[in-house]
């Protein structure tokens, strides 16, 4: 157990605690609800969002608990005497729904639903928000470097350069989104991700020269050598100096793993690295390029027809460049068993109010074609017709497709339902449905924008709260 998870209950914004004794000290805290999560807007001006955080987040979740430690120190900031003795025996008792962790999903959808009374519904709300947004965000930018590079593998190098120790969960969602393998130790050893790294510049600075420091790392990892080849100057220097030592590598009865390039004209470098390689007998040797790359370098050096292997991709990635977060919200739909819907003077941040499912109808080829939110109770063969969420002029025929509800009961009764810890699965299972998106939804430059709808009776409900709980006109 980490040190967040001994101290998992204090993982939350104060606010959390003083909405939550206000429910207890009113009554309420026992009145069932339920929560919503969502986000508004897809990030990096794309087209979808890779879910993930799920594992992590419901693992935290199993020890959101307060220990004497915790309650004498939330005494200290004024909380209620009777609410401290509620908060120790707390756990969470209610039920989570979700869709899996690597499913692609989109705007306005309740991709999770969190059921529970009052107090431990409100209460985990940042943990949940804290985990899912992350991510989710870096996850996707991975996915979108992953499209990108292809079969080409690509690490994560991002640990300097991270937001401290988010970096450690940075990288599990890089893994998700694409990513083979990580410089993070401390990450690798907890995800079960394979560790990696090269040499830096200090390496052969501190030799008298940069033939003898490539020797003697060699002489060291002979079965793992990759040089870095432009410390002084990398078609004069670097590259026949490389050379030599994958000579006398082969000499030994080993081979030079790769040269990594960290600077300069990537494209025109590794063109020119690859035809001195292949001239010596050495197109085995692999070109690996690093220094501030992202899916738009990426695609770019493509086009240049640039000669390069594989990636180590670092500040761009796991800093989720150039979006700072994901927009993902936490909103109440149901208390007490009436429906509730949060009003806005903005149309897009009008909430769906009740206990809702969310269903996927897929074309005749079997791509994703559109999203329904229905009423959790509604038969899904029954819809035939899915609703714009604000402009109900706007309707789709759905009527004989396919369908799939994507969420699923993952949290009952204290236990994970169903965990899903392996990463290769999750990101396997992502390239499954990424084969189910269409290209145009994927592309970086104005991608298309997936359709999501509601049912006639999410529209009927919506409607009759809008008339009973919007304000009278001033007079």
């Amino acid at each position: 157990m980490n040190l967040l998870q001994q101290h998992a209950g204090l993982y939350t914004d104060y606010y959390e605690l003083t909405m939550a004794q206000g429910y207890f000290l009113s009554g309420k805290h026992l009145q069932k609800a339920s929560f919503d999560y969502y986000y508004r807007t897809n990030p990096y001006k794309g087209g979808y969002l890779v879910f993930a955080g799920l594992n992590d987040f419901l693992q935290t979740l199993k020890n959101f608990k307060y220990s004497s430690e915790d309650l004498n120190y939330l005494a200290s900031t004024g909380l209620h005497p009777e609410f401290i003795e509620y908060l120790r025996k707390f756990e969470f008792t209610g039920t989570i729904h979700s869709v899996r962790e690597g499913e692609i999903v989109f705007p306005n959808t309740p991709i999770m639903r969190v059921e529970g009374n009052l107090v431990e519904s409100q209460i985990i709300e940042t943990l949940l928000l804290n985990f899912i947004n992350f991510q989710s965000l870096i996850a996707t930018k991975a996915f979108r470097i992953k499209l990108i590079a292809g079969d080409r593998p690509f690490s994560d190098f991002g640990l300097r350069r991270a937001q401290g120790l988010g970096s450690i969960q940075a990288t599990r969602a890089t893994i998700i989104g694409g990513a083979t393998s990580t410089s993070n130790v401390y990450a690798a050893k907890q995800y079960n991700v394979p560790a990696v790294g090269t040499i830096a510049h200090a390496w052969i600075q501190s030799f008298g020269d940069e033939l003898e420091a490539f020797r003697t790392y060699a002489s060291h990892n002979p079965d793992n050598t990759v040089l870095l080849v432009d410390t002084y100057d990398t078609l004069k220097s670097g590259i026949p100096n490389a050379i030599v030592v994958a000579k006398e590598l082969e000499a030994k009865g080993y081979q030079l793993k790769g040269i990594r390039l960290d600077s300069g004209d990537l494209a025109y470098l590794s063109k020119r690295a690859r035809k001195m390689l292949e001239a010596e007998g050495l197109g085995y040797v692999k070109i690996m390029a690093s220094n501030q790359l992202n899916e738009h370098v990426l695609k770019s050096l493509n086009e240049q027809g640039a000669q390069l292997d594989a990636f180590g991709i670092g500040t761009e990635l796991v800093t989720a460049k150039p979006d700072a977060a994901l927009d993902g919200v936490y909103k109440l739909a149901e208390c007490d068993g009436e429906p509730r819907m949060k009003l806005s003077e903005n149309i897009e941040k009008l909430t769906l109010p009740g206990t809702k499912k969310l269903v996927r109808y897929y074309d005749r080829a079997g791509e994703f074609f559109r999203d329904g939110v229905l009423l959790k109770d509604e038969a899904t063969e029954e819809v035939a017709t899915l609703y714009h969420p604000h402009y109900p002029h706007k309707w789709t025929d759905v009527s004989g497709l396919k369908t799939e509800e994507l969420t699923q009961i993952v949290y009952e009764n204290g236990e994970i339902i169903n965990p899903i810890t392996s990463l290769t699965e999750i990101h396997d299972y992502l390239m499954k449905r990424s084969e189910q998106l269409s290209f145009e939804s994927k592309r970086f430059i104005n991608p298309h924008i997936y359709k999501v709808g509601i049912s006639k009776g999410l529209q009927t409900l919506k409607n009759d709260l809008l008339h009973q709980i919007k304000p009278s006109p001033c007079k």
